[in-house]
């Protein structure tokens, strides 16, 4: 109880820097919370600012498997808080979310990419007297993660990139790797490279950046599902990251907070003074260029994968909570909103950064507080 008191006064006294160290112990997808100190803590913590209202009943969500991780942290401090709710997301990838809302399966979505024109359209069935409306609540490098010993720093430019997740550069010692790395001693080793098997958000801000930054050499159209003959596939961000450990010789693209435990990343040749390696600062700086585009509430981002800004690493998404503007479950609504409250508050996005995923710049994330409140 002593503990408990304490932890309130912090709150009360507005000790953001304490909240949010608290809010990331309970951080790990992994994390049983076996600890019981911590576990206390941060239910404290969230317990103080975090509104439930009159949130109750389970909420089921699906999409994004790049903002699976930032989810799992999101929901356990919530349900933490709010202890009538459950917040069930399945993560199996933005094209499978998108579908499950048009058709009226789940409370909300993740995409990352915005919503077409059609499934606008379709979203007008579930959505009594309104639409589907793009919130960004979670930005992230897209990294590419590469299994390769010998070689901790590798720089690639979007070309070269090109050329290897098309099969037109096949191994590691190729002419043009090695003149962007002059110093490292690539091997004579066949590149295996690693694509989404599902229809993935992650997949069409990737080839985006391709198509932006080098269209001669991909010259496929781009969206959700991969084109590009040959390379190994898996299923979410998850199976690419394994896929990529597992394979000497493989590289792949993935969301940052995938790309640990035994392999690499690139360090990407902009054209700026100095390559850019995938980091939550620099997809922030890549988010704040970015230019809203949606009409009335819905808040579609333009990134420009061409930046060449010191510092902006070019491979970022942002997440969109797709959810109603209007007729959202007179049963869901109350969960939802409180759910995506938080997940836009200062401490929600405080988490992001602790856990590999960029934070929404204040100028945006602004905007998304107050579509939250009028969603109906």
């Amino acid at each position: 109880m002593k503990l408990q008191r304490m932890n309130r006064r912090a709150l009360t006294l507005g000790a953001l820097a304490v909240s949010g160290a608290l809010a990331l112990t309970a951080c790990g997808s992994d994390d049983t919370g076996s600890g019981s100190g911590d576990s206390t803590s941060s239910a404290t913590a969230a317990a103080g600012s975090i509104k439930c209202d009159d949130a109750k009943g389970q909420l089921l969500a699906d999409g994004s498997s790049a903002q699976k991780n930032a989810i799992d942290a999101w929901v356990k401090n919530f349900t933490q808080a709010c202890k009538g709710v459950q917040v069930n997301y399945k993560g199996s990838g933005s094209g499978a979310g998108v579908t499950a809302f048009t058709q009226g399966q789940v409370a909300f979505a993740g995409s990352d990419s915005a919503l077409k024109p059609e499934e606008v359209t379709a979203s007008k069935q579930v959505c009594s007297g309104g639409q589907g409306i793009d919130l960004p609540m979670v930005g992230g490098p897209i990294a590419i993660a590469y299994n390769l010993s010998g070689v901790d720093n590798l720089v690639l430019d979007a070309p070269t990139i090109a050329k290897i997740f098309d099969g037109k550069i096949t191994k590691w010692n190729d002419e043009a790797i090695k003149k962007l790395n002059p110093e490292a001693k690539l091997p004579d080793q066949k590149i295996q490279p690693y694509h989404r098997s599902d229809e993935s958000g992650t997949t069409d801000n990737f080839t985006k950046y391709l198509i932006a930054t080098t269209p001669e050499n991909w010259k496929y159209e781009g969206g959700k599902a991969w084109q590009a003959k040959g390379g190994q596939a898996a299923a979410g961000s998850s199976g690419v990251a394994q896929g990529v450990k597992q394979t000497p010789g493989s590289i792949g693209y993935m969301e940052l907070s995938y790309a640990k435990d035994g392999v690499n990343t690139v360090s990407i040749d902009t054209g700026a003074a100095a390559p850019v390696k995938a980091s939550t600062d620099g997809a922030t700086k890549a988010i704040a260029d970015a230019k809203v585009v949606g009409t009335g509430s819905d808040l579609a981002l333009k990134i420009n994968y061409a930046t060449k800004a010191d510092g902006a690493y070019p491979i970022t998404l942002v997440t969109y909570e797709i959810v109603c503007d209007k007729g959202n479950k007179a049963d869901t609504l109350p969960a939802t909103k409180a759910f995506l409250r938080y997940v836009a508050s200062e401490e929600g996005q405080n988490v992001l950064s602790g856990i590999d995923y960029a934070p929404i710049p204040e100028a945006i994330i602004a905007k998304v507080r107050t579509t939250i409140e009028g969603l109906s």
